[in-house]
C-alpha cells in the first residue's frame, strides 16, 4: 500500500511559485525561466518537491482553460452554437490564426516544459532530505501532465515534437516532428510511470495519486487502440484492466446529485479522481493565470456574476446537443449543464439593473407575440454564480471552481466501451449506473451509439467532445465526418410551455431563419493546422515526422 499522510493544502505552496511561471515565454521553443524554483537552491526537502509540482495544477493549463477548452474542445465537438463568439471553431473553421488553436498549442507545450523543468530539476538537484518516495512522485506528477498534455496535442495537431529537455532547444535546429505513433508510446511510457509511483491516497487533497494515473491511462489506451486503423484487442483490454481496477479498488463513488459537481463548495468531491486546482483571487496577487476564468466566458450576464463580466450571452447549446437529451426536465443533466427559459437554480443569486437579489430564474428575454422565448440555450456548467453564492471567492474573471480532469463516470463508460464487444451485459450495467444518477430510464441493450451520445450528453462544457471525435476517427474517419457534417449548429429559440416555472420547452428553428446550420467536415479541415507563428519560428515542423528516440530512457 502506497499511503503518504500529509494533508496540508498544497495551493499555498503554489501561491509562492505562479509569480516566477507567469513569466514564463509564449514560445513553446523557449525554455522556462530558470529562477529559484528551478536552480539549485531549491528542491532540498519533501515540501520544496512537492511546492514545485503544485503550479502544474493550474497556471500552466490556463490558457488553455481559459477559452480553448470549450472553443476547441466543446465548439469543434458540436456542443455549442454561437452569433459571433468561437465562430471559427463552431463552423469548423479553424485556421493557423485563429486565437483558441495558438493559445492551446502554447499551453499545452507550457506544460510540457514545466513538467520537464520539475523532472530534470528533481533529477538534478534533490537534497539529502528528500525522501525517495516524494521525489518519485513529484517526477510522477511531471511524467502525468507531461502524458496529458501530449494526448491534447496529438489528438488536435497530428504528429508533433516529443521534448523532454527544454534546456537545450535554443541551440537545436533540428527539431522536428515526430509520428503519431511514437507519441502515444510515449504517453502511455509517461502515464505507466505516474500509475507506478504515485500513492493510492492523494498526499493533500487534489493531489493526483496511483488511481488519477490509472484511469486517465485507461482512456489512453483506448483511444490509442483505434491508431492503427482498427481497433486493437490489446489496448483495449488494457483499457478495461486499468479502468476496473480504478472502480473496484479507488474508492470513488458517483455525486447523488449531477449539479452538485458543479458547485465550489465540492470540490474535490467523491467523484473526482483528477482535477485542476485554481485560487480564485490569484489575478488580484499578482499571479494572474492560476484562477479559473471560464465563467466570465461562460454566464450570460454580469448580474449573475457579479461583476462586469458575464460575456456568454451569444453562446449556448446546439440544437445537435440539445436533441440527444431524452427529456429536457427528467434528465438532470440538461439543467446542470444548459439553462433554459425559466430554469430556476436556488443556490445562483441574480440581481438585475435596478433590482434587488433574489434566486436565479432564467429570463426569457425575448417575445413572440404572446410567447416568451431565448435564442441560446445559455451555459450553466462551470457557471458558479455571484461571491455570495461561494463564500465570497469569486472575483472579475476569477473563480476557484475545480476543472475536472477525470471523474468516475468517466472511468464507468471508458470501462463500457472497451469491453462492448467481449461482455455487453456488464458494459449496460455501467452505462445505465450513470443514466440512473441522471434520473433518465435504464437502457435494455446497448451499442457504441449508445455510448457515444451517452458520453457527449454526461461531459458537455467540459471540453471532451472532440476529443470523443478524435478517438473515432483513427479507426472510422468516415464515421467521424459523417457524424460532424450532421450535426445542426444553427440559431433556434427555446420556447416554455408558461413562466416563471415552466415544465415543458420546445426547441424550435424559424421559419425565416437563415444562419448557415451544417458544415461538412472531412481529411482537409479535421485536424487543427500548427498556428502560423509556430511554423514560421519552427520551420522544421513542416517537414515530414520522424520515428521518436526511446533509447534516452523516456
Amino acid at each position: 500500500m502506497k499511503r503518504f499522510i500529509k494533508s496540508t493544502n498544497f495551493l499555498a505552496g503554489a501561491a509562492a511559485l505562479v509569480l516566477g511561471l507567469s513569466s514564463c515565454s509564449d514560445e513553446f521553443l523557449d525554455r522556462p525561466p530558470l529562477d529559484a524554483i528551478v536552480d539549485a537552491n531549491f528542491y532540498k526537502n519533501d515540501d520544496q518537491i512537492l511546492a514545485a509540482s503544485a503550479p502544474l495544477y493550474n497556471i500552466v493549463w490556463f490558457a488553455y482553460n481559459d477559452k480553448a477548452s470549450h472553443g476547441i474542445g466543446d465548439a469543434r465537438g458540436g456542443i455549442l452554437t454561437s452569433g459571433s463568439y468561437q465562430l471559427e471553431n463552431v463552423r469548423f473553421n479553424t485556421t493557423g490564426e485563429t486565437a483558441e488553436n495558438g493559445a492551446a498549442w502554447r499551453a499545452f507545450y507550457n506544460v510540457v516544459a514545466q513538467s520537464n523543468s520539475l523532472i530534470n530539476n528533481i533529477n538534478s538537484f534533490a537534497g539529502e532530505d528528500v525522501t525517495e518516495r516524494i521525489k518519485n512522485h513529484g517526477i510522477a506528477e511531471g511524467r502525468f501532465m507531461r502524458g496529458l498534455a501530449y494526448s491534447y496535442l496529438v489528438q488536435n495537431w497530428g504528429a508533433v515534437p516529443i521534448i523532454t529537455n527544454n534546456t537545450t532547444l535554443l541551440q537545436d535546429t533540428t527539431l522536428t516532428r515526430h509520428t503519431e505513433e511514437s507519441v502515444w508510446q510515449f504517453i502511455i511510457k509517461d502515464l505507466r510511470y505516474a500509475a507506478e509511483n504515485l500513492p493510492d491516497a492523494s498526499v493533500q487533497p487534489g493531489r493526483l495519486n496511483q488511481w488519477s494515473a490509472e484511469g486517465v491511462l485507461a482512456k489512453m489506451y483506448l483511444i490509442k487502440a483505434g491508431i492503427s486503423g482498427t481497433r486493437n484487442q490489446s489496448d483495449l483490454d488494457s483499457a478495461a484492466y486499468f479502468a476496473k481496477r480504478v472502480i473496484d479498488y479507488s474508492g470513488a463513488s458517483l455525486m447523488e446529485d449531477y449539479e452538485d459537481l458543479f458547485k465550489t463548495a465540492n470540490n474535490n468531491n467523491s467523484e473526482t479522481l483528477a482535477a485542476l486546482q485554481w485560487t480564485y483571487n490569484a489575478g488580484q496577487a499578482g499571479a494572474w493565470g492560476a484562477q479559473n476564468s471560464v465563467q466570465a466566458f461562460l454566464a450570460f450576464g454580469s448580474e449573475i456574476t457579479g461583476f462586469g463580466d458575464g460575456w456568454g450571452g451569444d453562446i449556448g447549446a446546439s440544437k445537435w446537443m440539445l436533441d440527444l437529451y431524452d427529456d429536457f426536465t427528467f434528465d438532470t443533466r440538461r439543467k446542470g449543464s444548459f439553462m433554459f427559459p425559466g430554469d430556476h437554480y436556488t443556490y445562483i443569486t441574480q440581481v438585475p439593473p435596478g433590482g434587488s437579489a433574489q434566486q436565479l430564474r432564467v429570463p426569457a428575454r425575448s417575445t413572440d407575440g404572446a410567447r416568451d422565448y431565448n435564442g441560446r440555450a445559455w451555459v450553466k456548467k462551470y457557471v458558479v454564480g455571484r461571491p455570495e453564492d461561494n463564500d465570497g471567492k469569486v472575483v472579475q474573471q476569477g473563480t476557484e471552481i475545480n476543472t475536472y480532469i477525470l471523474r468516475l463516470s468517466d472511468v464507468y463508460l471508458t470501462y463500457a466501451e472497451a469491453i462492448l464487444d467481449k461482455n455487453p451485459d456488464e458494459a449496460l450495467m455501467y452505462v445505465n449506473l450513470v443514466r440512473e444518477r441522471a434520473g433518465v430510464n435504464p437502457l435494455s441493450s446497448i451499442t457504441w451509439q449508445d455510448i457515444f451520445e451517452e458520453r457527449i450528453i454526461e461531459f458537455a462544457m467540459e471540453g471532451q467532445a472532440w476529443y470523443e471525435f478524435t478517438k473515432l476517427h483513427y479507426y472510422d474517419p468516415q464515421k467521424a465526418y459523417e457524424i460532424l457534417s450532421n450535426q445542426d449548429r444553427g440559431t433556434f429559440r427555446v420556447y416554455p410551455d408558461k413562466l416563471p416555472d415552466p415544465t415543458l420547452w420546445e426547441v424550435i428553428i424559424p421559419e425565416d431563419d437563415t444562419t448557415p446550420r451544417f458544415f461538412t467536415v472531412n481529411s482537409s479541415n479535421f485536424l487543427i493546422p500548427i498556428p502560423s507563428s509556430e511554423l514560421s519560428r519552427a520551420p522544421n515542423l513542416r517537414k515530414p515526422p520522424v520515428a521518436y528516440d526511446f533509447s534516452s530512457g523516456e
